[in-house]
């Protein structure tokens, strides 16, 4: 049995390799027989392509079996495995590490190279060979970056009994599924990226490759949705903090690409319907690509300590920093030698969908710079101003900054949720009030006057709503009813452009259209309404959210808001792989028992690590909250208790949000390649 387990890891490993010699071929033939118009050569890609994901699933899957077998030969799993950790846990525990989620991420980009060679028939065969061979070019050097720096592979002289476990605050449902979820979207911006670089080397973006790029980014930008969302409400239930949102870096280095994802998705529209926006569309792509390749530099090179990273390893970092430099320096230059191929047809005035379009996309990309700056700001603040002295070239030479006294009090810097909050809201707020009436706006030419009127019903709503929620509240902020108002016009907004679209006529006549709509504008209306339910539950939690903290003793009770809780009792409690404590704690709403809740706090001794387990009871308006703390030397427990409302509405709207963009991919317009067929004849083969 042992020796079984040695030939697979070893075959494995064995197909890594392969895969690599085979991308490479993937890279150089298709990209030269493009160039050359050799027909032949281009048709290499495909096979290819499928011949790579046959060899690097097979590796993952030989990494894991031996988690699943417990092959303490593979120091990687002694490292994140243990033979008494459940199943899921061990199979989770191939990527709740560095080695095995870098094997990951290459497993998801040749799959998504494989489905744009097995759904990419109707493309022109030129383009289809770049992109294959683009897409190739970054699987060879993320294959590179394992074999030489991260190989999951590499075996111990002398296996012990047992392993070291998993991290504790891995092992859970929410975090076995985030980081797939996360890497599909990081990784499915990898084909934006190749569509984007394989039109500058043809020579031309227009309306097809408009069509094209874009189901390929609104899956990525759909995966990241459910990834960070399921990220979020891990550290809601799971850390005990009662957050669901710290603006940690790591957490920053998803949203920052889901932002350029966002207006990657809307300007791939303009250069769809009206071909205007092209280098912005493409310089786009480029840099949502990069921003994912920035999110794994910052995970993985130990410039920061988070839960979420998985690496402390600065040559590890500075090999993404050159996977970084090459494919967006290569891209941006690219970019600028064939920026005169990418001329405007369409013109459009002031007043028009297109500028609602554009005033979308520099709000989610300045968004995107302000937390870019406020997550990078203070690790140049300790890099300039720390070390005395840098390496550079293989010799010391003084730090200028640290010399002339420029950054001497780094201790003094930190950038938290208050910048944040400061400084990305406004941007998110203005996109919320332009996005119902930008909707409505007609293409090319529109008028202010017209679109307006038809949202007049639903700002009047909006603003009855927000005027009854600051009736209600006393003494509080105004984030609440702003948050109404706001949740209110983009969700009524949506509601009335998917309306208007069924024209005129009797209501029984407009219903029918409604049902014979394409399915893009239900996903649009579902996406739009899923954003402006999270705007609200987001503003709503953060302003009425009501706090107790306290040292309680078996038999008290205490109230919070509306509720009341009970301490009645804490026993041990004994776990699969861990031991602790358990409260029974009893809540009561105007008096009356609703039920109990069971807060844990749990030690794993192998890892030697304590969690937070928070006891949740959840609720369509509110979520009752409890944390059961640390034993004190006078009696009692350190308990904190929160009434958290419209909790659940956060990950609702992200729910919405994800299944708009599942909608929309089921348009037939939308699939990989529609039109293409229509659109060959325009993007013919070059003949040299």
């Amino acid at each position: 049995m042992a020796y079984t387990w040695f030939m697979i890891t070893e075959i494995g490993h064995f197909a890594l390799i392969l895969a690599a010699l085979v991308g490479l071929a993937q890279t150089v033939v298709p990209l030269v027989g493009a160039h050359k118009g050799w027909r032949g050569w281009m048709s290499m890609a495909d096979p290819a392509a499928t011949v790579q994901l046959i060899l690097v699933g097979f590796s993952f899957a030989a990494l894991t079996y031996a988690f699943v077998v417990s092959d303490f030969s593979l120091k990687l799993v002694v490292a994140n495995s243990h033979s008494d950790k459940p199943l899921l846990y061990k199979i989770t525990g191939v990527w709740g590490n560095h080695e095995g989620s870098m094997l990951l991420w290459l497993l998801i980009l040749v799959l998504f190279g494989a489905c744009a060679s097995w759904f990419g028939g109707n493309l022109p065969a030129s383009l289809r060979a770049r992109v294959l061979g683009v897409q190739a070019a970054v699987s060879v050097a993320f294959n590179a970056f394992i074999l030489l720096t991260s190989n999951p592979f590499e075996r111990l002289e002398f296996p012990p009994f047992n392993g070291q476990d998993l991290n504790p605050l891995l092992q859970d449902p929410g975090l076995a599924f985030h980081p797939p979820f996360l890497y599909l979207g990081y990784v499915g911006l990898s084909m934006s990226f190749s569509f984007a670089i394989a039109a500058l080397l043809e020579g031309r973006v227009d309306a097809a490759w408009g069509q094209w790029v874009r189901p390929w980014t609104l899956a990525a930008w759909l995966f990241l949705t459910i990834g960070i969302a399921l990220g979020s409400w891990w550290a809601y239930y799971e850390l005990g903090w009662g957050g669901f949102w710290f603006w940690d870096p790591v957490e920053n280095a998803s949203f920052m690409p889901w932002l350029l994802a966002a207006a990657l998705l809307h300007s791939a529209i303009v250069v769809e319907k009206r071909e205007s926006l092209k280098a912005w569309t493409i310089l786009l792509a480029i840099l949502a690509f990069g921003f994912s390749l920035l999110g794994t530099f910052i995970v993985r090179s130990g410039v920061l300590t988070s839960v979420h990273a998985f690496a402390n390893d600065p040559e590890r970092g500075v090999f993404i920093l050159m996977i970084l430099a090459f494919f967006v320096g290569g891209g941006l230059l690219l970019f600028a030698i064939r920026a005169k191929t990418m001329e405007a047809k369409g013109v459009f005035s002031t007043v028009s969908r297109e500028t609602a379009l554009v005033a979308n996309n520099v709000l989610l990309a300045v968004s995107c710079f302000v937390v870019f700056v406020g997550t990078i700001w203070p690790l140049i603040i300790e890099l300039m101003s720390t070390n005395a002295m840098w390496t550079f070239g293989g010799r010391l030479v003084q730090n200028p900054f640290y010399a002339i006294g420029l950054f001497d009090r780094p201790e003094q810097v930190s950038v938290g949720p208050p910048f944040f909050d400061a400084a990305f809201t406004p941007f998110f707020v203005i996109l919320s009030i332009i996005l119902p009436v930008g909707a409505v706006l007609a293409w090319k030419r529109g008028t202010l006057a017209k679109a307006a009127k038809p949202m007049v019903p639903v700002a009047i709503l909006a603003l009855a709503c927000g005027g009854l929620a600051f009736a209600i509240q006393t003494g509080r902020t105004s984030l609440g009813p702003i948050g109404v108002v706001l949740g209110v016009w983009v969700v009524g907004g949506a509601a009335m452009d998917i309306w208007l679209r069924t024209g005129r006529g009797a209501l029984s006549e407009r219903m029918g259209r409604l049902t014979r709509l394409p399915r893009a504008d239900w996903g649009k209306f579902t996406a739009h309404s899923g954003m402006g339910i999270t705007v609200f539950a987001v503003a709503a939690l953060t302003a009425w959210e009501a706090e107790d903290i306290r040292i309680a003793q078996i038999g008290d009770r205490w109230a919070v808001g509306i509720h009341e809780v009970e301490l009645v009792d804490v026993v041990s409690i004994q776990g699969p792989n861990y031991f602790g404590q358990g409260g029974d704690m009893q809540v009561y709403r105007n008096g009356r028992d609703v039920g109990h809740l069971f807060p844990e706090k749990r030690i794993y001794p192998v890892a030697q690590m304590p969690t937070t387990e928070a006891g949740i009871r959840n609720g369509i308006l509110r979520d009752v909250y409890v944390v059961l703390g640390d034993p004190q030397e006078g009696g009692g427990w350190a308990v904190r208790t929160y009434i958290k409302p419209f909790a659940n509405w956060i990950w609702g709207g992200s729910i919405l949000m994800a299944i708009g963009g599942i909608i929309s991919l089921t348009d037939r317009r939308l699939r990989v390649a529609a039109g293409a067929a229509k659109a060959r004849q325009t993007l013919a083969v070059p003949s040299e």
